[in-house]
């Protein structure tokens, strides 16, 4: 199997649905008719539904229960209201496949807590919050990818894994000559995500990738302190989602931490702690609800 097969297989997968498509290509975009697209979001009733049993769900909060996207959009806003319906989409896009020795339960328990992760992280870091979670949700999907498109091939992988007792990325690297990161980033490119959150999956297993560039403008660090990039915020999400067990896999490993990236941050032992509480609390009611 080569790298250039897999590549073109996720250029075969289905596109995101159409309003969703829509939705991601306003992350680019300043003048926008929430109404327009509220309508077009409600006429697909199964994501409505599931759109908003997450709005309403404490992860947000609410005083009050939303009945319609509209009145979500106008509560949470629009920039809230666009994750949680491509959060929703993708999260369907993949169903469990019979016959493949692959935990996908576990696989979305750790998307989900990473995206929680890279959103209690963002707001530490100068990052969006919102292209944060969605940025770690998406982080791993090329391993879906793989493991549902060549089943036989992923078995070795998983035994690759086993006797070498190695990470995953590393088992994919040796049986695919390609890992999921990569298959990741092709896969977010041909649904049209932003660069920056292709460019984040891509690099969320490469310290040096990861690691903060210089800032500029409102908000930015001395060049002592370089600010954190996305990418910075969904390579640390990814591993503090394993170190928090969020996947409940016995076997679960947890990457190596750059301490350049970790000092990159710039937090102190309190605001970790807080970190790590707050993402533990939002993930649960997140998983409940959005797990497939």
């Amino acid at each position: 199997m080569a790298a250039d097969d897999i590549i073109k297989c996720v250029r075969d997968l289905p596109s995101l649905p159409a309003v969703v498509a829509e939705l991601l290509a306003t992350m680019e975009q300043e003048d926008i008719d929430t109404h327009v697209l509220a309508a077009k979001i409600a006429l697909d009733q199964a994501l409505t539904a599931k759109t908003l049993r997450l709005a309403n769900s404490s992860f947000y909060g609410l005083q009050s229960k939303v009945t319609t996207i509209q009145q979500a959009i106008s509560v949470l806003g629009f920039h809230s209201i666009r994750t949680l319906v491509t959060a929703c989409s993708v999260t369907a896009s993949f169903a469990p496949v019979k016959d493949v020795e692959f935990d996908f339960q576990a696989f979305w328990r750790h998307a989900i807590g990473s995206a929680v992760c890279a959103r209690v992280l963002a707001p530490r870091c100068g990052v969006n919050p919102d292209t944060a979670f969605t940025a770690g949700l998406l982080h791993d999907l090329g391993t879906l990818v793989l493991c549902t498109r060549f089943p036989a091939d992923y078995r070795r992988v998983l035994a690759y894994r086993r006797e070498h007792d190695c990470v995953t990325s590393a088992a994919q690297l040796a049986v695919f000559g390609i890992d999921h990161a990569a298959v990741g980033s092709a896969l977010t490119a041909h649904w049209k995500f932003p660069q920056q959150i292709q460019a984040a999956v891509a690099g969320h297993h490469l310290a040096e990738e990861a690691a903060a560039r210089p800032g500029t403008g409102a908000g930015a660090r001395s060049p002592a302190r370089p600010a954190p990039t996305l990418t910075t915020v969904i390579y640390l999400a990814n591993i503090l989602a394993h170190a928090l067990d969020m996947s409940g896999q016995e076997d679960d490993q947890v990457p190596p931490l750059s301490l350049e990236v970790w000092g990159a941050l710039d937090l102190d032992d309190g605001a970790w702690a807080g970190a790590f509480a707050e993402a533990e609390q939002l993930y649960h009611d997140m998983c409940q609800t959005l797990t497939p």
